[in-house]
């Protein structure tokens, strides 16, 4: 019986209209793209494969150029309103005996070194069909109706310290079975939020502000 897989998928389209070819944008001097190739390659302990699926040449030759693997994306699934799940599933099907499938995007350049590894294992352990990070949201939240703003987790007045806790994914990481990627989910009902104390999870580049902060901060951590 062969060993059924681990794979890394780095989804990285060449269209992107907030900020034109924000993957292939070198941060610190390496492409957007390439600091999740990296991360990935850091971690073969715990992987057998890293493919990147793409609809780009430009992004293809760099991709290839780290010595990963690359699946050509057609062009049904990649436009701007394709969810990543049709992404997977596409590298999925064209794949065979994979059963666990690590989405790191590379919008989330930056990551604790040790994250995969401890989330990998938990994964592992508990037997979970799905694990991702998530960090907490300590503003003061609410929405905005017929011109008034609505408070959503707090009341007028109360202390910051006091707020009840709320959290967001955070993009760094997500972990799930293959059963569940065909069943359209990465994150599933019995999915473990993995929760993330660290300034890389306020990272998620979009726009070219998103970008510049992303600098900031890395340039910060090397010093």
């Amino acid at each position: 019986m062969k060993k059924l897989k681990t794979i890394v998928v780095i989804p990285a389209r060449g269209g992107s209209k907030r900020l034109p070819n924000k993957n292939i944008l070198p941060l610190a001097d390496i492409p957007l793209l390439g600091h999740s190739i990296i991360y990935a390659k850091e971690n073969l302990d715990y992987i057998d494969d890293i493919y990147v699926s793409t609809d780009s040449l430009k992004i293809k030759k760099i991709a290839l150029s780290y010595g990963v693997k690359v699946i050509d994306r057609p062009e049904h699934i990649s436009g701007d309103l394709e969810p990543t799940i049709s992404v997977l599933k596409h590298v999925v099907h064209m794949l065979e005996e994979v059963e666990t499938v690590i989405l790191l995007q590379p919008t989330n350049p930056l990551r604790p070194k040790s994250l995969l590894k401890d989330c990998f294992l938990l994964y592992k352990k508990q037997n979970y069909d799905s694990v991702f990070t998530v960090s907490r949201d300590e503003h003061k939240l609410g929405r905005i109706a017929d011109g008034k703003f609505l408070p959503f987790n707090y009341k007028v007045g109360q202390r910051s310290q006091d707020l009840e806790p709320l959290y967001f994914e955070n993009g760094l990481l997500y972990i799930a079975k293959v059963e569940a990627i065909l069943n359209n989910e990465i994150i599933t009902s019995n999915g473990f939020p993995y929760l993330v104390d660290h300034k890389f999870a306020n990272i998620d580049i979009d726009t070219q502000s998103d970008f510049e902060y992303a600098e900031y901060v890395l340039s910060k951590s090397i010093k």
